[in-house]
């Protein structure tokens, strides 16, 4: 008799505890909820700028290719032709100092720092344009990363080939939130112009595909909350198998007691 109404007490106990730990709303989970909000991001608009830290692989191309030899730092391991092999080209990088500037051949002393990518090539076309009919330019953010924490499935720091990729792109290289990460209220973190700034985006809603930050910078660290049941787990989680198994040690006695 007294092995039974344990029993159920003790059921009711854990039951009572997973439910209180793990209810969760529909609209808490599911992402771009349907709403009347217009859609007008764009990747112009919100493209990430050049700053200083960032390590560009610029490359000068042109019909004539030995125009653009002062451009081009010619690798030793290219022979001595002197002439830059189109499968395997060697491309110099340059380290955008604390001014926001590179010295590049030539040109000299350029500042690239607060410019798009594709604003820094439109710039060096038309100065190295003095030199060369019609170059061709290719700038590459060779240290281009965004980090991924909390409650995510692969946290961690990943780099990327481009410049483009939003948000959704950078959770989906972590495997996505867990079910316990908030998803209506993700933090960003970006440096601008030397000083952080927080931003915050709920994926839940529409109105997340408009925010300045769907699109992501160079450094951009994005932070995912836990929701309550994680957090309620964390607080019971150690505490929870020593009770369970106590109460378990406290009816296997009493139902020895009670068979004697």
């Amino acid at each position: 008799m007294y092995n039974r109404i344990f029993g159920g007490c003790l059921s009711m106990i854990v039951v009572s505890f997973l439910f209180f730990t793990s209810c969760a709303s529909k609209r808490d989970i599911i992402y771009f909820q349907p709403d009347s909000t217009l859609l007008n991001s764009s990747y112009e608009l919100n493209a990430p700028k050049l700053q200083p830290g960032d390590i560009l692989a610029i490359s000068v191309t042109a019909d004539d290719i030995r125009a653009t030899q002062p451009f081009n730092q010619i690798s030793p391991y290219q022979g001595a032709s002197g002439t830059i092999q189109p499968t395997n080209p060697f491309i110099p990088t340059y380290t955008i100092d604390i001014n926001g500037e590179i010295d590049f051949p030539k040109l000299g002393v350029v500042k690239l720092a607060g410019m798009t990518r594709t604003e820094a090539i439109n710039f060096l076309r038309k100065e190295i344009s003095r030199f060369i009919v019609s170059p061709g330019i290719s700038i590459t953010v060779r240290n281009f990363k965004v980090s991924v924490l909390g409650e995510v499935t692969r946290p961690g720091v990943f780099t990327i080939e481009n410049d483009r990729i939003t948000i959704l792109e950078a959770l989906g290289l972590a495997g996505d939130l867990t079910i316990y990460g908030k998803r209506n209220n993700i933090l960003v973190i970006r440096e601008l112009e030397g000083l952080k700034k927080e931003y915050r985006i709920d994926l839940t809603k529409r109105e997340s595909l408009n925010s300045p930050v769907y699109y992501l910078s160079q450094n951009d660290v994005i932070y995912i909350e836990p929701n309550g049941a994680r957090v309620q787990t964390s607080k019971y989680t150690q505490n929870t198998s020593v009770f369970v198994s106590v109460v378990g040690l406290i009816i296997t006695v009493i139902s020895v007691i009670t068979r004697n």
